[in-house]
């Protein structure tokens, strides 16, 4: 069975030797934070800690900071099945005959069963309570940091027009009691609902959950197809839909087994400073102007957990969520671009920095056609630098793709550099926010059809014959 909430994903984090309980006194202000980067560096566990300094609310943090955490809490060690479920749903026929209706059902079934499902009541609505931040132990995590951000908040919102709904982990700062800024950036999905929101002249309802079944955490990080639900998503990735619930206060559904949910709006037309915030790219973001969030209400458990990460210089824990992203989402970049082999974004380049892609080069150019493909689809499009390799090469071995950088690839003839193109916000090097350039370095090897008149050189390998006698004696060498 599916893991339903975060005391049940703690349970089993314990049960494999993945968390440890801290019961000394911590601050939230700096303190904790401090311990939990520590401890990703040191690819440490996850950590409850339980005596919180004011608070009678337990801080987890570190909860996804490993591929093992990640697969005890999205239950596998085979993340491709995810895409893999959503590509065989965007295939699936419905057929208009009963005859053929009966043998689907077992198809269509499934596919059901990951709808989310609408309860009167769940955990999260056991306690109401007044819209109040200081409630809860939201950290300061660096010294510089504007003050204490909401950083795991899944950001919940609809689409004014279609009803769509938009899960999102935007940032958030608390202003007051009753007030936070809204770091939802341009390219986001959050941000578009805001803005046709502001376009309506009216305001736009949001949910903050903190703390989820571990696949609507995952659900909310993951840039999935637009006008896909992303509760339903969560529930192909568990393949058993969530339950909701409404909220009280706004008209929003969020996770039933949730822990807390802060409820309120966006006000658009209200935009405030926001930040200085130390976030995943090693640097401080700089103030930029954001819209003002007002908290109407809170639901929670009678005792919640607060989930919460860090993120600074890579790689923190972040790092292993973005590698299931990589991993879960490969077969949709195949449906699209079927000559695309395997896929690599490295933790180090925070994962819109660079991405490595293999093929199998059918044509002169193919290269480059999937570097434009990649750089228009959804949130690949702020992929700051992209690397096309050969499919012998291993895009998850840096030493490989160097190799075949420097041995496949021509600096004037392989390169391509497009200028005044969307990036990242949280980029520190574009000369612009929002705007700047992209690199692509076609790393494959060159056919005589675009230009390569030199004899390609043969790789050194092995032969089959010296290979099996040394295969056949190696226990005789001692080594």
């Amino acid at each position: 069975m599916p893991i339903e909430d975060i005391s049940e994903f703690i349970a089993e984090l314990e049960k494999n030797g993945e968390l440890k309980r801290i019961d000394a006194l911590v601050d939230p202000d700096l303190e904790i934070a401090e311990i939990l980067r520590r401890q990703m560096y040191a690819n440490g566990p996850a950590i409850l800690f339980e005596n919180i300094k004011g608070f009678d609310i337990p801080v987890l943090g570190n909860a996804f900071g490993s591929m093992r955490r990640m697969e005890i809490g999205l239950e596998t060690s085979d993340f491709t099945e995810i895409g893999h479920r959503i590509a065989d749903m965007t295939k699936m026929d419905v057929p208009s005959g009963l005859l053929g209706k009966i043998k689907k059902l077992p198809e269509l079934s499934k596919m059901t069963e990951a709808f989310p499902k609408l309860d009167s009541s769940g955990p999260v609505t056991e306690i109401s309570e007044a819209p109040n931040f200081e409630s809860l132990p939201i950290l300061k995590s660096w010294p510089n940091d504007a003050g204490r951000f909401i950083t795991l908040g899944l950001v919940a919102t609809k689409h004014p027009d279609t009803g769509v709904r938009n899960l999102g982990v935007y940032r958030m700062q608390i202003i007051d009691e009753k007030h936070a800024l809204m770091h939802w950036q341009k390219h986001k999905r959050g941000a578009q609902h805001g803005e046709i929101s502001k376009d309506a002249g009216k305001k736009i309802p949001a949910a903050i959950i903190i703390g989820s079944e571990p696949s609507t955490v995952f659900s909310a990080i993951a840039p999935v197809p637009e006008g896909l639900d992303k509760y339903l998503f969560s529930g192909i990735t568990r393949k058993k839909g969530i339950r909701m619930v409404k909220c009280k206060t706004i008209d929003l559904e969020v996770p039933a087994n949730a822990e807390i949910v802060l409820e309120g709006y966006v006000d658009p037309t209200d935009v405030q400073d926001e930040g200085p915030f130390g976030d995943h790219t090693g640097y401080y973001t700089p103030v930029e102007p954001y819209p003002t969030f007002t908290l109407t209400g809170i639901m929670r458990r009678r005792n919640p957990i607060y989930l919460t990460t860090v993120v600074g210089k890579p790689v923190l824990e972040d790092a292993y969520v973005g590698k299931v992203i990589e991993r879960a989402f490969l077969p949709l970049i195949q449906m699209f671009h079927p000559e695309v082999v395997d896929f690599d974004m490295p933790s180090a380049g925070w994962f819109q920095g660079l991405a490595i892609i293999s093929i199998k080069k059918r044509y002169p150019g193919q290269a480059k056609k999937v570097m434009m493909g990649l750089w228009g689809m959804g949130q690949l499009s702020l992929t700051k630098m992209l690397v096309v390799v050969d499919s012998d090469v291993n895009v998850h071995n840096t030493n490989d793709v160097i190799w075949a950088i420097t041995t496949r690839a021509d600096a004037a003839r392989d390169v391509v550099i497009i200028n005044n193109t969307p990036t990242d916000t949280l980029d520190p090097a574009s000369p612009l926010v929002n705007l700047g350039s992209k690199m692509g370095i076609d790393a494959t090897q060159k056919t005589p059809e675009e230009g390569y008149a030199r004899e390609i050189q043969k790789q050194v390998k092995v032969d089959d014959a010296t290979r099996d006698l040394v295969d056949s004696r190696w226990s005789e060498y001692g080594l």
